[in-house]
């Protein structure tokens, strides 16, 4: 469909997360759309949301496990932006027709004491980098048609970023081995999947290192205080009205809500 319009398309995006509606992916119109033009579309999508006056909270990591990758055909994950209409606090509640059809993994959050800035960080860079680690639920919710996209629809659609718990249990990264963290994400009292801190790239940290390498190449770091996303340990579950869900991370501690209808 010839030369992508990249203010339209985000324009097109924000209005689907703002009406709750699925929309056609948008590589249906621009099939040559590169991971590039994405991050482009990204960005105008990033900036409406702030002109709104939206704040971030901090970035987040997708697409960190190798299976994600290897089903998506990717050899790097992905990143998007967790703004702060997007936090709900920790045994709090989310109504379902404030979103589309939402899915829910459980993630560890890496708390930034001071700024890192890349290229060539690593993991024990950014371990000594960070001030706390958290437990989070990461509520996902793509805006097209049946969870269906490719990579670069779901990099234009920040992600499919939507609502992100915290826990309230703030731990020293070095107290904890992270990549051995055993993680349960229970629905309804029923443990529906597990997994253990290595899932996320080897170990979380690889995370926030191999993110702070992306941004680089655009001239952005990851900034003081930035509260960051590492990826989901465990599988995303889909939700429906009346679930209770909560991750226990061995530990970190838990972290829950409940879906209203």
């Amino acid at each position: 469909m010839g030369v992508i319009n990249y203010r339209a398309t985000a324009e097109f995006l924000h209005r689907a997360e703002i009406e709750k509606r699925e929309v056609t992916r948008i590589t249906a119109d621009y099939p040559d759309m590169t991971v590039e033009d994405a991050y482009r579309v990204q960005e105008e999508l990033v900036s409406m949301k702030r002109q709104h006056g939206h704040r971030i909270v901090g970035p987040k990591m997708g697409l960190t496990s190798q299976v994600k990758m290897k089903q998506m055909n990717v050899e790097e994950p992905i990143y998007g932006y967790i703004f702060d209409y997007m936090v709900v606090p920790d045994g709090g509640t989310i109504t379902m027709h404030e979103l589309i059809h939402p899915k829910v993994e459980a993630e560890i959050a890496f708390i930034l004491r001071t700024e890192i800035e890349g290229p060539g960080i690593s993991g024990a860079q950014v371990l000594a980098a960070t001030e706390y680690v958290v437990p989070a639920l990461e509520i996902i919710d793509s805006r097209y048609e049946n969870f269906r996209f490719t990579l670069p629809d779901v990099i234009a659609d920040n992600a499919s970023s939507s609502r992100v718990v915290f826990g309230s249990r703030l731990t020293r990264a070095d107290h904890l081995e992270l990549d051995l963290v055993g993680v349960t994400l229970s629905v309804n009292g029923d443990i529906k999947d597990f997994g253990a801190g290595a899932a996320v790239l080897g170990h979380p940290a690889n995370s926030v290192a191999m993110l702070a390498n992306m941004l680089a190449r655009k001239g952005k770091k990851l900034n003081e205080g930035d509260i960051i996303l590492t990826g989901g340990v465990t599988g995303a579950v889909r939700l429906v009205a009346g679930d209770t869900v909560s991750a226990r991370l061995d530990g970190l501690g838990e972290v829950g809500f409940k879906i209203a209808e």
